[in-house]
């Protein structure tokens, strides 16, 4: 079981004693979902996974089992980017190009817009008294890449700043497990790097190759489930025939 949350070996510890308690199998391993997501991805030893979806985290994996892997718990712990956090940089931007304490940006309307209101100081006001769900924020992350994509300079800092920390994820882990001057896999996914931004995916892709000329950046396709149900074949040994079976069984489940 590969999971969400599962970030600090305490977390893991419980979620492991939590599964064993349920009886659902003789065996079994918990750990972060980066795992499932890297494994699906490939079947290369040595490769780095970075997810980004609501949030970002990143996992290294070598040959020889050695692991290189980040706490992920927000701000706290310097991470930067997300569908969340984008999202929210967007309504900032958006607010600050509208008063005038940055410079005019296209996502001032488009937020407004999105919303359906006149200006983003209404979007404002509506979510301070609840008329606006706060959790629909959420929905302004595609709003940032449109207007990017349509060449904003402000939305398209803020895409650059995320292409920059992705790189900068993959360099890191890569470097810990001197991988960076060897041939090895980069497997890219969640939601918003399955997307498939050009502004973003060049820019990532571009970024990986200015310090790891070696490595092949993949964007994940099949369900990180896929990943979990392979490293439980490989914990039995299973030859490679049984992992391609079960990529195409699972991959023709709707």
């Amino acid at each position: 079981m590969y999971l969400a949350g599962a970030d600090l070996p305490v977390e893991v510890d419980v979620l492991h004693k939590a599964v064993g308690e349920a009886g659902w199998a003789r065996g079994h391993r918990v750990d972060n979902d980066t795992f499932a997501l890297l494994r699906a991805g490939t079947d290369t030893r040595d490769a780095v996974a970075v997810v980004c979806g609501t949030g970002i985290n990143c996992l290294g994996r070598d040959a020889a089992g050695r692991t290189a892997r980040f706490p992920s718990l927000g701000q706290s712990t310097g991470d930067w980017g997300g569908g969340e956090h984008l999202a929210a940089l967007a309504l900032y931007r958006a607010a600050r190009g509208e008063d005038g304490r940055d410079a005019p940006t296209a996502l001032t309307a488009a937020v407004a817009a999105h919303f359906g209101r006149s200006t983003v100081e209404d979007v404002a006001a509506g979510l301070h008294l609840g008329e606006i769900p706060r959790e629909r924020i959420g929905e302004l992350s595609p709003v940032l890449f449109a207007v990017a994509e349509a060449g904003d300079r402000t939305a398209r800092r803020v895409v650059a700043r995320q292409a920059d920390e992705i790189v900068t994820l993959v360099r890191v882990a890569a470097t810990r497990l001197d991988l960076t001057g060897a041939p090895y896999a980069v497997v890219l996914g969640g939601g918003v790097l399955a997307a498939g931004h050009r502004l973003l995916m060049d820019a990532v892709e571009e970024g990986i190759a200015a310090h790891s000329p070696h490595a092949t950046p993949t964007l994940l396709t099949s369900p990180p489930v896929v990943g979990a149900a392979l490293l439980a074949l490989d914990a039995f040994g299973a030859p490679p025939p049984s992992t391609r079976a079960l990529r195409a069984a699972l991959a023709a489940t709707p």
